[in-house]
């Protein structure tokens, strides 16, 4: 070895032309920093905040100048289907695309106060919103019921005391799981191919004849990526939160926690494409593996649905996994408030996956 050869400078030369080449790059850009923009755009932009809002036709014969349907026409949460005829609306209800069909008629009852008969015309095609719109309807009638008689009596009465809050958007779920999403594809895949093609082209080879040490190599790409993810990170989060008003609990500081806590991810997904890059043998293997190992944690990890829907027994496996150890502290840290320190089971899980991977990693390496 060379006396005096200044290994830091060698590391950024290579992290350099790394950062270089991967900014060059397509696959790298479109996947990860296209693909995460695009899903913070469409799911920012959705209407996720609000419950689903029932959709409701009026049917032939209904009664619309009572109280009852007056109630029910103000409540800001149905929609109401007017204009269609009776076909259009049976063919609607099979397909999903209305909820019910409302019907309101005198029931013919004897006492002098009006009393009405509320039909609703469902079919199995929206099963979803039928529990929230008979809850609806019948809140309505309650509410006329108790203007009507003021004296009835009551088992209990219940009261909303409202404190102050946070509100939580369906923003503050993407994000954090679009920033695991952008740092898994990148670490993964992108160094998984570089490294490969680096190898197969014999650059591995030349450098290895060189004074540059083999953690130099490997602090380098880890560098260039860390830079990329920087750029990319950047992007979304400011996106989000000038866009689709995504929560920092505490500003910049927040904003800076979360880079700070994207290292772990960081070490984790370009260690295991170092490992894919090292036991595999053509180049044409590397996105089968590659998604064999990406794809699982993308559906489990709670990247676009919480893991608190799945199964119990799939869910602690759910829990275990290093995305979701990933993207769960980064909520934490823009949401909660919470601070790195204050995670020490996400940290030590991290830090176990990172010493795993990472030895295996550097294990498997291979100059040619």
């Amino acid at each position: 070895m060379i006396q005096g050869f200044n290994q830091i400078r060698a590391v950024l030369i290579l992290s350099k032309y790394s950062l270089l080449a991967t900014l060059r790059s397509p696959t790298s850009v479109v996947f990860s920093l296209l693909f995460p923009i695009i899903f913070i755009v469409v799911f920012g932009a959705m209407i996720g905040d609000q419950t689903p809002m029932p959709k409701l036709a009026i049917g032939p014969g209904c009664d619309t100048t009572n109280l009852v349907y007056k109630a029910i026409a103000a409540t800001s949460s149905i929609t109401l289907k007017k204009g269609m005829t009776p076909a259009e609306q049976s063919e609607a209800l099979q397909k999903g695309q209305l909820t019910a069909i409302l019907t309101i008629v005198p029931d013919g009852g004897l006492s002098p106060i009006p009393h009405y008969a509320v039909r609703l015309q469902t079919a199995g095609a929206s099963p979803g919103t039928l529990g929230l719109l008979q809850t609806i309807l019948q809140e309505a009638i309650r509410s006329i019921d108790q203007r009507v008689f003021p004296r009835n009596p009551s088992l209990a009465k219940l009261s909303v005391t409202k404190v102050p809050g946070r509100i939580y958007r369906t923003i503050d779920f993407i994000l954090p799981g679009q920033l695991g999403f952008s740092l898994l594809m990148a670490g993964v895949f992108g160094s998984s191919f570089l490294l490969f093609s680096l190898r197969q082209g014999l650059v591995l080879k030349r450098l290895r004849a060189t004074p540059v040490r083999r953690r130099s190599i490997i602090a380098g790409e880890m560098l260039s990526r860390l830079f990329f993810h920087i750029i990319g990170f950047m992007i979304m989060v400011a996106l989000g939160y000038f866009a689709f008003n995504f929560t920092l609990v505490n500003g910049l500081l927040t904003f800076f926690e979360m880079l700070i806590f994207s290292l772990f991810g960081l070490g984790i997904f370009m260690a295991t494409g170092f490992v894919i890059s090292g036991v595999i043998q053509n180049e044409s293997s590397i996105s089968p593996v590659a998604n064999t190992i990406v794809l699982p944690q993308i559906l489990l990890c709670g990247l676009f649905f919480p893991i608190e829907s799945y199964p119990h027994w799939l869910r602690g496996f759910c829990e275990v996994l290093p995305l979701t150890l990933f993207v769960d502290g980064l909520r934490r840290i823009a949401f909660e408030g919470v601070h790195i320190w204050d995670m020490p089971l996400k940290i030590a899980g991290l830090v176990a996956w990172t010493v795993v991977i990472g030895g295996l990693s550097v294990k498997v390496f291979k100059w040619e």
